[in-house]
């Protein structure tokens, strides 16, 4: 098969040919359909904290056909079309059986979407229904990590909801804190790319404003926010939110940043601010996402920007190191 295979650190993706997968006891093989470009993606090829080196095949947010099954598989067939949870676990454990796959010991996380076939496990398949394509399976994962962090955060039906960043992620956040009933949404960023979009996923307002972020996004807001999601992961972001949030306020983390980080603790304290850590997603958060597709909520479609054959994927995914009009690039890995 052909992939999109990291060459080491800092350097770019090269398609080559590789094996075929094949399934061991309990192995699932998947048929690409689509696969998403995220931005931890990228990070995995910058910083070695990953853990991801020479030869890994990235992309975990995937969805495609099964067309070969392991010894042992059951609940699934050669030709289902199944969103694949890129969450490694035994599905056996406490933590599985509760859907908080993310807590089993035997979690990692699945890459491999970068390609034309994927290795899987039953446990992480979850069928698409008829309504969905498989363009929609590929942006469940953001949706689920996005769900995740709203869920966490304690908001309120009427809650000033603010969002920093409005990658992917951030604009999935505004799509649910609008659809849970925030009584307003505003979403903050650098650069004005992503503000028509973030209007049409649910926020009230978009606040560009390097000058005086905080006094922005509070006018924008008509007050202090009760829940700050930082969507970004980069140093000072938090120390902003502590400025921006309401005495007694919340401040989730869903942004991922490898790099240390300083606020002044006094100002967080004497808020009473609430700083809520966000990791990947349960189970019931997976499906719950896929079903808000099925049911007919056309917001998060919007996220995809572009569909890319495989071979031009090493140059796409070098260009999406800046920023741009681009949001969600899905690989179509027979395109």
């Amino acid at each position: 098969m052909r992939a999109a295979v990291m060459q080491g650190l800092h350097k770019p993706l090269a398609i080559e040919t590789i094996d075929d997968p094949t399934p061991g006891e309990g192995d699932v093989v998947v048929k690409v359909g689509r696969c998403g470009i995220c931005g931890s993606d990228l990070h995995m090829t910058e910083d070695a904290a990953y853990g991801q080196t020479a030869g890994s095949i990235l992309g975990h947010e995937f969805a495609g056909e099964v067309v070969a099954l392991g010894k042992g598989v059951e609940g699934l067939r050669t030709g289902d079309l199944v969103s694949v949870i890129p969450l490694k676990s035994c599905g056996q454990c406490h933590a599985c059986r509760t859907g908080a796959v993310q807590w089993c010991e035997a979690f990692g996380l699945q890459g491999g979407g970068y390609a034309e076939y994927a290795l899987t496990r039953p446990n992480q398949c979850v069928r698409l229904p008829a309504s969905a394509s498989l363009a929609d399976g590929a942006i469940v994962e953001p949706l689920a990590v996005a769900l995740h962090g709203v869920a966490l955060s304690g908001m309120t039906i009427g809650d000033k909801v603010l969002v920093l960043g409005a990658g992917p992620i951030g604009l999935a956040v505004a799509f649910w804190a609008r659809r849970f009933g925030a009584g307003r949404v505003v979403v903050q960023d650098l650069a004005e790319w992503q503000l028509e979009r973030a209007m049409q996923m649910g926020a009230h307002d978009f606040v560009v404003d390097a000058a005086d972020p905080v006094g922005s996004a509070e006018r924008a807001l008509g007050g202090k926010a009760d829940v700050v999601f930082e969507c970004v992961g980069v140093p000072g972001l938090i120390a902003q939110g502590v400025e921006q949030v309401r005495n007694g306020g919340t401040i989730v983390l869903l942004g991922l940043c490898t790099r240390p980080d300083t606020f002044n603790s006094f100002a967080m304290l004497s808020k009473q601010v609430k700083l809520v850590t966000s990791a990947f997603f349960t189970r019931q958060e997976y499906e719950a996402a896929l079903d808000a597709l099925d049911r007919g909520a056309v917001e998060p479609r919007l996220l995809v920007t572009d569909t890319i054959a495989l071979d031009a994927t090493p140059d796409v995914f070098e260009s999406l190191r800046q920023r741009s009009h681009q949001c969600k690039v899905l690989i179509d890995p027979f395109g």
